[in-house]
C-alpha cells in the first residue's frame, strides 16, 4: 500500500488555520514512519532449517577457532525440520562463521565437563571479537533452565552476535540443550501458513505418516502390525498430537492471522508475514533454549500484547533481545547486561536493573575516583606511572579476592588484573522545536470516505480532529487502515485541502538522499552551516563519526537518529509519528517519550511500544468497522480487550 496506489475517496481534509489577522497560516505537520527494510533486507529467504546434533558438533570439531557470519547460522541443533539434511549439506560447503569473528574460549570448567546431561548453560572467560573490534573479553554467560533472561545493553556492542554464537555452537553449549534463533523468515512456496507451522514438529509428522502406512497394512490383513500400530498411537498421545493443530492455529491467531490467512499459501505473504510465521513455528516447537532477536519489530500492537501475555507463561528457558522495555518487565524473570565487553546478570525485570544500575554507577564512580587520587599520590611519592599502576592492580586484586563471595551473582567492576575504568555515562536528548499557539481544530478528517480500487472502502463517513494538546495514539490490528489513516491526515492520499506537509515515507530510503553524508543533508535542506549540521545530529544520538559517512552506509538505527534531526529541523505543529521506536535502543525511546512531553504541538502516533504509549499519556483511538472511535478506557483495559477478542485470559504479572 503505497502513495502510488490507485485510490478512491470523498470528504474534506481541514488542516489550515486562520490567524486572528486574517491571514491564512499553514500547518507544518512532519509525519515519521521508521521501516525494517534494512532488517528484512538481512534476512535470507530460505526456511529456517534446523541440523543433526551430531553433524553439528562434527562439523564445529573440523572448524578453526577463527570463524565468521558471512552466511546464516545453524537455527536449531536438533532435527526438526524435513529439510535438515539439506541444511547440513550446505554447512559443510560453507562455513557459518569464517574470518569476519575471532573466538577464543577458556577451558570448560570441570563441573560443567562432567554434567553432559546439564540443563544450564555455562561459559567461562569467552571472548569474541569482529572486524578487529573487541566485543567480549573474558566474559562469563549463565543460563539457567526455566529462567526468561533480557539481553540489554546499547547498540552495536555484540548482543545479536553472541545469540549466532550460541546458536551456531561456536561456543561449548550442553549438548542435550536444543537451540533454536528465530531469525529467518519460512520460505515462499504454497504451504499454508498453519501447515508450515505443524510441519516444524518431524516426529509427529513421522508417527502420522507410519500410523497410515500401518493401517493400510492392517486392513489388508497384516495382523501383525497392529502391536506396532497400538505403540504408536501411545506416542502421538504422548506428544499431543491431537492438539497440534489447534495449538497452531492458536499461536497464528495471537500473531494477528485471520482464519483465512492461516490457511493462505506462505508465498502469497510479505516478508514480514512469513517472519510472524517462522516466530509461530518457533513458539510451536518450544525449545530447551528460544532465543529471540527484537521479536516486537515485525509485529502490530494487538500481536506484541499477545506475545507479551503469551511469554509470561513460557516454562523454558528464554532468551530476549530487545528494546521494549514494557517486553523485558513484564516477561523477563532476570536481565543480563552488556557493558565493558562483559555480561552482568541482574534477578528481576528491565526496571529492577535500571534501578540497580543506577546506583551501581554512582559507587563505580565513587570507586574509580579513589583509585585516580591513588595514582596521582603514588606519582607524586616518585613513582612511575608504570609503577604507580602495577601497584593499584594488586591491591586491586587483593580487595576484589577478599571480597568475592563463593557462587556470588552479583557484577564485578573488572578482572582482578585490571584497572577500573571511567563510568560510561550514556545519555540522549531528543527535542523538537515548539509550534506558536494556534486556535482549534488544527487538522482533522470530515465526513471522509476512502478505499483502495478493488477493494473495500476502509473507511466511511469517518469524522476525525486534533487540538494543539491533543496526545493521540492509532490502534487496531494490521491491515485495518492505521497508516492509511495518516496518510490521508499528512494529504498524500486523497481527499486533500493541506496546505503544506512535512512528510517522512515509511521507507526512509526514499526520503534520504543516500549519496549524501548526515551532515551534508541537513545543511542543503536546511541551509544549515557545517558545525550546526553536526550539533542537531549530536543531540540525537548519531556518533561523530557517523556524520561524515554516506547515509547509505549507515545502519538503520543511524539513518533513524538522522531522520528524527530532520525532523527537529523542520519545526512541525503538528508530528505524526508511524513506529518510531523500530532500531531505537532502550535510552533513546526514553529520550523520544520525554521530547513528546515537553513538545507543545498535537502528536499522533502508531506504535506496537507499550511504553511510549503511556508515558506520553496518549488518548486511545482504534481503527475498526471502517471508522475511527475513541477507546473508553486506558492501555491496560485495550489490552484485556484485545486478548478477551482471541479467548486468551490476562497473566497476572509476578516476577519471580
Amino acid at each position: 500500500m503505497t502513495g502510488s496506489d490507485p485510490s478512491e475517496g470523498r470528504g474534506e481534509l481541514v488542516g489550515c488555520h486562520r490567524q486572528s489577522c486574517g491571514r491564512r497560516r499553514e500547518v507544518r505537520i512532519w509525519w515519521l514512519t521508521v521501516s525494517n527494510a534494512a532488517e528484512r533486507s538481512r534476512r535470507t529467504r530460505t526456511e529456517e532449517s534446523h541440523t543433526d546434533r551430531d553433524e553439528i558438533q562434527h562439523h564445529l570439531s573440523q572448524r578453526t577457532m577463527k570463524t565468521d557470519l558471512t552466511t546464516e547460522p545453524l537455527t536449531m541443533d536438533k532435527p526438526v525440520n524435513m529439510e535438515y539434511e539439506r541444511q547440513v549439506a550446505s554447512v559443510r560447503a560453507q562455513n557459518a562463521l569464517e574470518g569476519d569473528f575471532s573466538i577464543s574460549q577458556a577451558e570448560m570448567s570441570s563441573r560443567q565437563a562432567m554434567l553432559e546431561n546439564a540443563s544450564d548453560i555455562k561459559l567461562e572467560r569467552f571472548s569474541i571479537s569482529a572486524h578487529g573490534k573487541e566485543l567480549f573479553i573474558n566474559a562469563d554467560l549463565l543460563i539457567v533452565a526455566g529462567r526468561r533472561y533480557g539481553l540489554v545493553g546499547p547498540n552495536g556492542k555484540g548482543k545479536t552476535t553472541l545469540l549466532k554464537h550460541i546458536a551456531n555452537r561456536a561456543l561449548s553449549i550442553p549438548p542435550n540443550i536444543d537451540v533454536l534463533l528465530c531469525e529467518q523468515e519460512v520460505v515462499a512456496d504454497d504451504t499454508p501458513a498453519v501447515q508450515a507451522v505443524l510441519k516444524a514438529d518431524t516426529r509427529r509428522l513421522k508417527l502420522l505418516e507410519e500410523e497410515r502406512q500401518l493401517q493400510v497394512r492392517l486392513e489388508k490383513g497384516e495382523d501383525s502390525v497392529a502391536e506396532r500400530l497400538e505403540k504408536v498411537y501411545e506416542e502421538l498421545r504422548a506428544i499431543g498430537a491431537a492438539a497440534a493443530e489447534p495449538k497452531a492455529r492458536r499461536i497464528l491467531a495471537g500473531l494477528s492471522f485471520t482464519p483465512e490467512m492461516q490457511n493462505r499459501p506462505t508465498k502469497r505473504f510479505s516478508g514480514g508475514w512469513r517472519m510472524r510465521v517462522s516466530l509461530a513455528r518457533a513458539l510451536f516447537m518450544e525449545p530447551t533454549l528460544l532465543m529471540l532477536d527484537e521479536p516486537t519489530n515485525h509485529l502490530d500492537l494487538n500481536a506484541v500484547i499477545w506475545l507479551n501475555n503469551y511469554l509470561q507463561g513460557w516454562k523454558k528457558t528464554l532468551l530476549i533481545v530487545s528494546h521494549d522495555q514494557s517486553f523485558l518487565d513484564d516477561v523477563c524473570t532476570d536481565i543480563i547486561h552488556l557493558d565493558n565487553e562483559k555480561l552482568y546478570y541482574y534477578r528481576g525485570n528491565y526496571l529492577t536493573f535500571k534501578k540497580m544500575y543506577v546506583q551501581k554507577q554512582k559507587e563505580l564512580q565513587k570507586q574509580y575516583d579513589k583509585q585516580e587520587k591513588k595514582l596521582k599520590d603514588l606519582k607524586a611519592g616518585g613513582k612511575s606511572t608504570k609503577q604507580a599502576e602495577k601497584q593499584t592492580k594488586v591491591d586491586l586484586t587483593r580487595k576484589q579476592q577478599k571480597g568475592k563471595k563463593k557462587g556470588a551473582q552479583e557484577e564485578e567492576s573488572q578482572d582482578a588484573t585490571e584497572l577500573l575504568k571511567r563510568p560510561r555515562e550514556y545519555t540522549v536528548k531528543f527535542t523538537f522545536p515548539n509550534p506558536p499557539p494556534l486556535s482549534p481544530p488544527i487538522l482533522g478528517l470530515h465526513c471522509v470516505d476512502f478505499g483502495y480500487t478493488a477493494q473495500k472502502p476502509l473507511f466511511k463517513n469517518v469524522d476525525f480532529g486534533i487540538d494543539m494538546d491533543s496526545r493521540i495514539c492509532i490502534v487496531g490490528p494490521n491491515g485495518v487502515g492505521k497508516s492509511t489513516l495518516l496518510l490521508l491526515l499528512t494529504g498524500k492520499l486523497s481527499p486533500v485541502s493541506m496546505q503544506k506537509v512535512g512528510f517522512f515515507n515509511q521507507q526512509y530510503a526514499d526520503q534520504l538522499n543516500m549519496e549524501e553524508t548526515a551532515t551534508e543533508y541537513l545543511m542543503r535542506n536546511f541551509n544549515l552551516p557545517y558545525q550546526d549540521g553536526r550539533k542537531c545530529l549530536g543531540r540525537f544520538g548519531l556518533e561523530s563519526h557517523a556524520h561524515t559517512i554516506q547515509i547509505s552506509k549507515l545502519s538503520g538505527g543511524q539513518k533513524a537518529r538522522v531522520v528524527f534531526a530532520e525532523l527537529s529541523c523542520r519545526q512541525p505543529d503538528v508530528l505524526i509519528l508511524d513506529e518510531p521506536t523500530n532500531n531505537l535502543d532502550i535510552e533513546s525511546i526514553d529520550a523520544l517519550s520525554e521530547a513528546i512531553n515537553e513538545y507543545k504541538g498535537a502528536v499522533i502516533i502508531v506504535s506496537h511500544d507499550a511504553r511510549l504509549i503511556t508515558e506520553t499519556q496518549c488518548t486511545m483511538w482504534v481503527v475498526e468497522d471502517s471508522t475511527v472511535n475513541q477507546i473508553d478506557g486506558d492501555f491496560d483495559d485495550y489490552k484485556r480487550e484485545v486478548l478477551e477478542s482471541l479467548g486468551e485470559t490476562m497473566v497476572n504479572k509476578v516476577n519471580p
